[in-house]
């Protein structure tokens, strides 16, 4: 293997998070590479945010599956990164081609040529869980990627998994006339989320002619002459001409040599980092960030640990706080989530103070012709202040941003209580709350 350059930094995945601190790097005057094996810009522009926000947005607006897809492939740039690399080459960056992996600290491998670097951050993202059930290796499958960048629409859809990614992709599939069915074994939608947002959206995908399967399992799946055919736990059977896996996704750590450096890797979970976003070994000079890390799990949180890890490698500290990182699924209406959920306050055992407000109480309901709805806020009762909110409804992903602010400000219940909102808005919604846990703290 022949030694080609050295670099001062090495960015291995270029996706939202490679993306950002590579070309921070390179306008910082650092000699950077950027080692990427499929596209520039990751899953979220071609596969992932984009797509899917464009996909439920045409079918708000009522168009044909066929609009809607030329939108997509539009607002996606038909899956070509070629601007990306150009943005890449303008700020300074190289961008290599191929697969890396780590031969020894300061020398990493892509296609063969061996490259010398100074720092290494691991921006590799994360690839999606395929559960094992018994004849799913069998049969032709969509993950996500495949469901947001092909056009085919199905006539039968199944789906597994009641996650962000399974509803929203329900919601799309059946407002353009494919017969949804989806598979949830925990037995509600959103299941790390307060409970009245899955049940809101529950209620939506339903009036929309979703067949949800909650609390069952996939027994088996096998072939027939026309399509598929699934046997649920329950004894229940469905039919389906396609079987979209929406059942997570896992950090993609295996491969990238990273033991070569003291980095213990396990298959499925994510690379320890500390609040600076460095890899917590002995090596030193290695960082992660986005979904390889195991805690950004969204492209707006990968863009923020990388923006920590690119203050802290040009030498200015600064720490990651994650308690205020919205959680949104964009179907109609919007679940927007930020800081703890209840069930996560059970699991820290934290004395939660909860009041909440349906939005149809709202004068905006009214004027909005849709009553559908709730927010809920959650408060530290030891401390007097909110960490945590939920909320189902239409534009909550707009509205709430107020709320992710406080929490992340730590502001005073009673001073959130005396915010004036304008009328008539959703936002309206959270001041009788606030009013009732600023009283009761």
């Amino acid at each position: 293997m022949s030694q080609n350059h050295h670099y001062d930094a090495v960015v291995l995945g270029g996706g939202t998070a490679g993306e950002l601190v590579a070309s921070g790097l390179a306008r910082a005057g650092r000699d950077v590479a950027l080692v990427e094996s499929r596209l520039v810009g990751g899953e979220s522009p071609y596969f992932a945010c984009v797509p899917s926000k464009s996909l439920l947005k045409s079918a708000r607006r009522g168009e044909t599956w066929e609009m809607a897809v030329a939108r997509r492939d539009a607002l996606t740039g038909r899956r070509r990164d070629d601007p990306a690399v150009a943005r890449m080459a303008e700020d300074g960056v190289t961008v290599l081609r191929g697969r890396g992996r780590v031969l020894e600290p300061g020398r990493v491998e892509v296609e063969g040529v061996v490259h010398g670097f100074g720092d290494l951050v691991v921006c590799t993202g994360s690839e999606p869980v395929i559960p094992p059930v018994e004849g799913l290796a069998d049969v032709p499958l969509w993950t996500s990627g495949e469901a947001l960048s092909v056009p085919d629409l199905p006539r039968r859809l199944v789906i597994l998994g009641g996650g962000p990614v399974g509803c929203e992709l329900a919601q799309v599939y059946a407002a353009f006339g494919s017969q949804v069915a989806l598979v949830e074994s925990s037995g509600r939608l959103l299941t790390a989320e307060a409970p009245f947002a899955g049940e809101v959206l529950a209620d939506a995908l339903r009036r929309m002619g979703v067949d949800l399967r909650l609390g069952a399992d996939i027994g088996n799946v096998e072939r027939k002459d026309v399509g598929l055919r699934l046997w649920l736990s329950d004894g229940g059977t469905l039919d389906a001409d396609r079987i979209l896996v929406a059942a997570g996704r896992r950090p993609r750590v295996e491969g990238l040599g990273l033991e070569k450096l003291g980095i213990a890797v396990t298959p499925g979970e994510g690379i320890p980092v500390d609040e600076t976003c460095q890899v917590t070994s002995d090596s030193g000079g290695v960082w992660a960030a986005g979904d390889v890390t195991g805690i950004a799990r969204t492209a707006h949180a990968a863009r923020y640990q990388a923006q920590v890890a690119l203050s802290n490698l040009l030498g200015h500290r600064r720490e990651a706080d994650y308690r205020a990182i919205p959680r949104v699924v964009y179907t109609t209406p919007t679940v927007y989530s930020v800081g703890i959920s209840p069930r996560q306050a059970d699991e820290l055992g934290i004395d939660l103070l909860t009041a909440g407000y349906d939005l149809a109480a709202t004068a905006r309901a009214a004027v909005e012709a849709d009553e559908r709805g709730r927010v809920e806020l959650y408060a530290d009762r030891s401390r007097g202040l909110l960490v945590g909110a939920a909320a189902a409804g239409l534009y909550a992903e707009e509205w709430m941003s107020e709320i992710a602010l406080a929490i992340r400000a730590e502001t005073p219940l009673r001073l959130l209580a005396d915010v004036v909102h304008a009328f008539p808005t959703y936002g309206e919604s959270v001041e009788a709350p606030l009013r009732e846990l600023a009283g009761r703290s």
